[in-house]
């Protein structure tokens, strides 16, 4: 329409253009928060999380808001370069590094750079819309149509910019064998807790002994190892690693406390771990069905931040009853792992060694061995060495009153009383229906069919915050959708070989990929690689299941802080600060804590003598929850649902997020790359096409591709 038109006249008087000096537009977003940048002359982080620049320079044109960077971006000029870039000269470009030439390289064989290939970047990754007259003012975007999804190109306090342009390596750099090697060793290093942790929680839980729960160490190691393989190759295509998550976690503990298993005589193990394989298998099946039937692309949908961050942060506060009350069996030993760990990790967290934040990177490891091997030498000191008492009586077996008083704080603060490492065979190979044939029972499969979606909304965030970290754009619903479906492949294989869960992209790849800056594929590749080679010792299982039980609580009362706080820093993505999303969440966290709460200590006699340990109690809630109808399968299904934490903060979060009238700015709207501009850009086709042409293969099939 003609400027000349009086219904677009520009308003004169009161109504003057956005002043020079104003650091960003005003806006719709702006306004709201209250967004006030900082004139220090450097980058500053803000309160709302973004980053607030220095002014920009006078007569500038008006300018839209990039969300992303807390920044104005600037409009594109005809020919596609911003009119800043047309105005001021370019500073003299600097020798290019061996590094940049590598890149420059692997960009010009996708077609070019990639800002060449992308266009002008519209919001969010998007492909920009067609340029501006010269002479035409921005239009000004509604309120419907601004959108955030993106990590912002924030430099937090740890020095480290999230964004993939300051990645050491990238999705497909292969910078060769030993920086690989290298890369791939620190990655898995550093998330070693959250592969074996799990396994030294549920077999002894299930009366396993030593030597079971090493078998159960090496058979996760070797199924991570070729799950991450599969995913890397087959899946999402995004560095992630696959392992147990701590989200089956709560409901396996909940089958394993279930009343029929409570007067079991014999290998109690074996029985019940076959049970946990069956419901692992029903459920892993129906998230491959979600996956591959596109069902998850129309599911995706309703998932935004609101609902993934206290679904995760849910996962992680599930299990204050465990960490600190086992750490209290040993005080001197699990308090000061504690504090090892957020020594490293906080106060060293800036200490770099030949280049590498070795405490940041390797916190929970190095606390480990310097705790460990603390509690060897008061081991072997006598610190925990007792008159008359010998360890090895079972405690129901002991006569004396004084080693009756001690026998709990000897097992938990020896290291020698795990037999693991020296029952272990050197070889050993773990085998599919290694502990039996599955047994099915539908109450169970429902379950874990339910915990299943879960797993595919803590995925999502996974997905979306690492693709914008080492890739060229997010992945296209169909890409999302194909991971989902080869995760439940996946736990399909963990249900098939035993491992107690599933197997799913681990929550923490997100934050050990921004510190070590390492994005590579191939790197987590080959730590797949060497991951199924070390399963195959069996000494190596040993040793990590002789870890002791006070360790092994300090270090996850850790690892579900950590959990818990990346849950929550997906609301990033959204407007932290909306009253609406402080509502939702806040709602979603107290009812995911006091409904269970509720569930897990209705029907118990205050005098009660339960036979399981009290850290277990919140999971034996199927022998007495307020559903008590005469149809005992439902009763447990909705007895042990409602008593999962992280059920009920998705279920309240996920209501209240879709019935709740909102924008999309202000709920922070996962957007995805399109199939049909993804397919256009060769950069984004290499990123997430299958390899050895099966793309071509399954075009007919678009909800599971590019």
């Amino acid at each position: 329409m003609s400027n000349s038109d009086p219904k677009t006249r520009p308003r004169p008087g009161t109504w003057p253009p956005v002043p020079e000096s104003s650091p960003m537009p005003p806006s719709s977003w702006a306004k709201k928060t209250g967004f006030r940048p900082k004139f220090s002359g450097e980058t500053n982080a803000s309160d709302s999380g973004q980053i607030s620049l220095p002014p920009p320079r006078p007569r500038e044109p008006q300018t839209q808001p990039d969300l992303e960077a807390g920044r104005a971006r600037p409009q594109p000029a005809p020919n596609g370069v911003p009119e800043r870039e047309m105005a001021t000269p370019p500073p003299a470009p600097a020798p290019p590094s061996e590094k940049d030439n590598k890149v420059k390289r692997r960009k010009e064989s996708d077609g070019g750079s990639k800002s060449a290939a992308n266009g002008p970047s519209g919001v969010n990754g998007q492909a920009a819309t067609a340029p501006t007259e010269p002479n035409s003012q921005p239009r000004r975007a509604s309120r419907s149509e601004e959108v955030v999804d993106v990590l912002p190109h924030g430099v937090d306090d740890d020095g480290y910019v999230a964004r993939h342009s300051h990645m050491k390596y990238e999705l497909r750099d292969t910078p060769g064998l030993v920086p690989i090697g290298l890369y791939g060793f620190q990655h898995y290093l550093s998330m070693l807790g959250s592969i074996i942790l799990i396994p030294l929680v549920i077999v002894p839980a299930m009366g396993g002994t030593y030597e079971d729960t090493a078998n159960v160490v090496s058979t996760v190691l070797f199924v991570s190892g070729v799950t991450t393989l599969l995913q890397t190759s087959f899946g999402s295509r995004l560095p992630l690693i696959q392992g147990p998550s701590f989200v089956y976690l709560a409901p396996a503990l909940a089958i394993i406390n279930s009343p029929e298993f409570q007067g079991l005589n014999g290998n109690n193990f074996k029985h019940i771990m076959k049970e946990l394989q069956g419901a692992v298998i029903i459920g892993s099946a129906f998230q491959a069905i979600l996956g591959y039937s596109g069902l998850m692309s129309i599911f995706l949908r309703l998932i935004n931040p609101v609902v993934v961050s206290p679904t995760i942060a849910a996962v992680g506060l599930s299990f204050y009853s465990y960490g600190f009350p086992l750490v209290g069996n040993c005080l001197e030993i699990g308090a000061v792992q504690i504090l090892v760990v957020i020594i490293f990790s906080l106060y060293l967290r800036k200490i770099s060694v030949f280049g590498h934040r070795v405490f940041l990177i390797y916190a929970v490891p190095l606390g480990l061995a310097i705790t460990w091997s603390a509690a060897f030498l008061l081991t072997e000191a006598g610190a925990y060495s007792y008159k008359g008492c010998d360890i090895n009586v079972p405690a129901s077996n002991i006569v004396s009153e004084h080693c009756r008083k001690h026998v709990l704080r000897m097992k938990s603060c020896r290291v020698d009383t795990s037999h693991a490492l020296r029952s272990a065979p050197w070889f050993r190979f773990p085998y599919p229906l290694q502990w039996g044939t599955p047994v099915f029972h539908w109450k169970m499969a429902l379950v874990m069919s339910v915990v299943s979606i879960i797993a595919s909304v803590d995925s999502i965030g996974s997905y979306h915050a690492s693709s914008l970290l080492v890739a060229s754009r997010p992945p296209t619903p169909g890409v999302l959708s194909r991971g989902i479906g080869l995760e439940g492949l996946s736990s399909v294989l963990a249900g098939l070989w035993g491992t107690g869960t599933g197997s799913t992209s681990l929550t923490e790849n997100v934050h050990t990929i921004a510190v070590t800056k390492m994005g590579s594929r191939r790197a987590v590749e080959l730590g797949a690689c060497v991951l199924i080679v070390l399963s195959l010792v069996g000494k190596v299982g040993g040793f990590l299941a002789s870890i002791p039980q006070v360790v092994v609580a300090a270090l996850l009362c850790f690892m579900w802080a950590m959990l818990a706080a990346l849950g929550l820093s997906n609301l990033r993505y959204s407007e932290a600060g909306s009253s609406r999303n402080i509502i939702i969440v806040g709602l979603s966290l107290f009812f995911s804590l006091s409904i269970p709460a509720y569930f897990q200590q209705y029907g118990i006699s205050p005098n009660s003598n339960l036979s399981v340990p009290s850290y277990f109690q919140p999971y034996i809630i199927a022998s007495h929850g307020p559903f008590r109808s005469k149809y005992g399968g439902v009763n447990y299904v909705l007895n042990t649902l409602f008593s999962l934490h992280m059920v009920v903060a998705f279920l309240v979060a996920f209501i209240l997020d879709n019935t709740v009238p909102g924008s999309r700015q202000e709920r922070g709207v996962y957007v995805w790359s399109e199939a049909e501009v993804a397919k256009r850009e060769p950069a984004v086709a290499k990123d997430y096409e299958l390899p050895f042409r099966i793309s071509r293969v399954f075009r007919w099939v678009k909800w599971v591709g590019l």
